[in-house]
């Protein structure tokens, strides 16, 4: 009696997300973390020490301490994390589909302090009508601005490798990524933090929206989708988060960003 064939099943490439979730729970010796990059599938160079350089470049927050490589945002404490407040109002829905910003704005922020701060309009040639009234901006406006392709290279010098954060993340980080890699400017890596997963885990509120949140936290920005202004007003959403947060078991920035994450959202009672 023939014994059966053994069925070989190919073992599939790593990818950088295998790496990203091995450095958030322990640093790599270096010359390991670069054969770790040769062997990855979605490498951008065959060579490793050009891939570490490019994942700086594009925002993941990494250093190199006694020859090992640490994500920093693991050892970061709060009040020595810098945070990018980011906003941005478009004409419509992905530049996949050929849609762009029409203004960004974004806040930087560190221990508890504005340190700087990003506004800018965008050229255009098209802003549907609903968007303008809903932004209140006009192609009149936009005749002067600067080209989305200067302030995208602008605002990424800006970012740098702070942690990114947004009210609705998936939309603005997704829309600003593939913005930058629609210009060859690389794509986002920056660790990133949603204030709505953020509030629903700290605010008891009916909803979760920017207006909402305003509301109930008598937030007092006017200019309600302008993107510096929506952009200041999550700064503020995330500062009352933090102080609904038990600091003592959350130190670190990776700890706030797993717990945006957790299953511990607030049941509302209002």
């Amino acid at each position: 009696m023939k014994s059966p064939k053994r069925r070989y099943v190919l073992k599939p490439k790593p990818t950088f997300l295998d790496i990203l979730r091995r450095l958030k729970k322990e640093p790599i010796e270096f010359n390991e973390f670069l054969k770790l990059l040769e062997q990855i599938s979605d490498k951008f160079y065959e060579n490793s020490e050009l891939e570490f350089e490019l994942l700086l470049i594009n925002g993941l927050p990494l250093d190199i301490k006694n020859n090992f490589v640490y994500l920093k945002t693991t050892q970061n404490i709060l009040s020595e994390q810098g945070f990018c407040f980011v906003d941005i109002e478009t004409n419509g829905g992905s530049p996949k589909k050929g849609y762009q910003i029409i203004e960004l704005g974004a806040v930087k922020y560190k221990n508890g302090q504005i340190i700087d701060k990003f506004d800018s309009l965008v050229f255009a040639k098209e802003i549907p009508p609903y968007i303008q009234e809903v932004t209140n901006i006009t192609l009149k406006m936009l005749e002067t601005a600067p080209r989305l392709e200067k302030v995208l290279k602008d605002f990424k010098e800006f970012l740098g490798d702070d942690v990114f954060v947004a009210h609705d993340i998936k939309f603005d980080y997704t829309f600003v990524s593939d913005s930058f890699e629609k210009y060859n400017l690389g794509k986002l890596l920056n660790r990133k933090i949603c204030t709505i997963d953020l509030a629903r885990r700290t605010i008891p509120s009916s909803k979760y929206g920017l207006s909402t949140l305003k509301e109930l936290l008598n937030i007092d920005v006017e200019n309600h989708h302008r993107a510096y202004y929506d952009a200041l007003t999550t700064k503020i959403i995330f500062e009352n988060c933090l102080k609904n947060i038990d600091l003592e078991k959350i130190k670190s920035t990776e700890d706030l960003i797993a717990f945006s994450k957790s299953n511990n959202i607030i049941k509302s009672n209002i």
